[in-house]
């Protein structure tokens, strides 16, 4: 455990002061939050003819009203904490692949759905916008990344399988 803790640390450290430095923003985060924009733009143009991105802000033309998808908000930071507890892990690497996959689009996913609400919700009513914005939807990206996290450990291999390299298993008599 004492393992898993400091690796998971160590990890964010490390992932986190990349992500902030000039390079990664510019050459990683901002195209990927742009990305991010238009691909809520392509769902709500879906139903919604009333909506487009103009760089990483999903707007209503007609109305004005935009979201600007910020840093912490784009789902980078919490496909971070992901990754750091999926690598952190004892297990395969096989295992952590899946999960790093699997983990990154339910979270992707999860926060798609979550600039959407917001886009919908500011235009509607800016008090439930900033509840959603600051209380709701902050909370449900942190649990969607522990249930993924979770249900990820559930279905990983015995930390003490050959598989692993660590040597014999030994089973309790």
């Amino acid at each position: 455990m004492r393992r898993f803790f400091l690796i998971f640390i160590a990890l964010q450290l490390v992932l986190f002061g990349i992500e902030l430095t000039q390079p990664v923003q510019q050459h990683f985060v901002l195209p990927w939050t742009t990305l991010l924009a238009r691909a809520c733009v392509a769902l709500v143009t879906l139903f919604d003819a009333n909506a487009a991105s103009m760089g990483k802000v999903l707007w209503n033309p007609s109305t004005g009203f935009g979201v600007s998808i910020e840093p912490g908000c784009n789902g980078v930071e919490a496909c971070i904490i992901l990754f750091a507890a999926i690598v952190a892990f004892p297990t395969t690497w096989k295992h952590r692949a899946w999960g790093l996959a699997i983990g990154f689009v339910a979270v992707q996913a999860l926060n798609v759905v979550r600039v959407i609400s917001l886009f919908y919700l500011g235009q509607w009513n800016a008090t439930a916008f900033q509840v959603a914005h600051e209380f709701l939807w902050q909370g449900l990206i942190m649990l969607d990344v522990l249930v993924v996290w979770l249900i990820w450990v559930r279905r990983s291999p015995n930390p003490d399988s050959k598989s692993m390299g660590s040597g014999p298993a030994v089973a309790a008599a």
